[in-house]
């Protein structure tokens, strides 16, 4: 498929489908995230694992890859900024950045691996979820655009997934295992096509619908930005929506067993970040005349 046409389909999905609200005032493209109580609290400390890792103020932050700053945790990346930068290619997603940020957000129709901005502007610099969404062949041309943009001695954080994840993988067993438990649970309470309802999730999982989705793993990164730039992988979430969805629960423990899991990430970071489902890519620009770049 040619790039122009997957960069169209992924703007015409977050136009038509993933940006609108829906009943319950969620955006549609969060069918993609676990928002039950019991996960809660681990989501919101995975999201605010962003922060830490960006300068606490500056003028400028950018925003790659925006959509509509959907999470309150979103919110606080650039509260010591003069102006969060957002950048999309989805129109709706900027008009709906616009209501939450006011005239503290500056929005811009953008692709993220074609930047209009010149050079060491920004003093911070996220993207969150969405240079997967790029070809195969952009995605390393993506980093090295928000590189070139980033202003020395600042930081870029980069959220995205890997295709496979080998923890995720280990685990299988187990999601099986407690999604079989639930269709029984689920005809035990009288509730209706179970089965139907494990295929759509089993599908989703294994391949997101509505946007071309391109994952790599931490050899491709590794290879792609050898000697472009100095980076660290470490760990935003280790577990998938599915797996959180099939294991995680309030009766079970579940709260208990996210603290833990928590745990376990802030110990072992690296591991848990290459290994685990979504990285957190830390890209540091030397100050001026600093050392090469590794």
């Amino acid at each position: 498929m040619p790039d122009t046409e997957i960069k169209q389909q992924v703007r015409a999905f977050y136009d038509q489908v993933g940006w609108h609200l829906t009943g319950e005032g969620v955006y549609q493209n969060a069918r993609y995230e676990d928002l039950r109580p019991v996960s809660r609290e681990y989501i919101h400390r995975c999201h605010m694992r962003v922060k830490r890792h960006l300068a606490p103020q500056g003028r400028y932050l950018l925003d790659a890859g925006s959509g509509p700053v959907q999470y309150p945790e979103y919110l606080t990346y650039s509260a010591g900024y003069q102006y969060r930068v957002c950048a999309d290619i989805s129109i709706v997603a900027l008009q709906e950045a616009r209501q939450r940020l006011g005239e503290h957000g500056l929005l811009v129709v953008a692709d993220v691996a074609n930047l209009p901005f010149r050079p060491e502007v920004f003093e911070g610099v996220v993207s969150l979820h969405t240079l997967h969404h790029l070809p195969l062949g952009e995605q390393g041309k993506a980093y090295r655009e928000l590189y070139r943009v980033l202003s020395p001695g600042r930081s870029a954080v980069v959220v995205n997934g890997w295709t496979v994840s080998p923890l995720m993988n280990r685990l299988q067993p187990l999601v099986r295992l407690m999604e079989r438990v639930g269709i029984w649970i689920s005809r035990l309470r009288g509730r209706s096509a179970p089965e139907k309802k494990e295929q759509n999730n089993k599908s989703k999982a294994a391949s997101p619908t509505g946007t071309f989705v391109e994952k790599l793993d931490a050899g491709w990164l590794r290879r792609e930005l050898s000697g472009a730039m100095p980076f660290e992988i470490r760990v935003w979430r280790s577990v998938s929506v599915r797996f959180l969805r099939a294991v995680v629960h309030g009766p079970l423990g579940g709260r208990l067993l996210l603290k833990m899991l928590y745990g376990l990430e802030e110990r072992f970071p690296a591991w848990f970040g290459e290994n685990g489902q979504y990285p957190l890519v830390i890209v540091r620009k030397p100050e001026a005349g600093g050392p090469a770049q590794g």
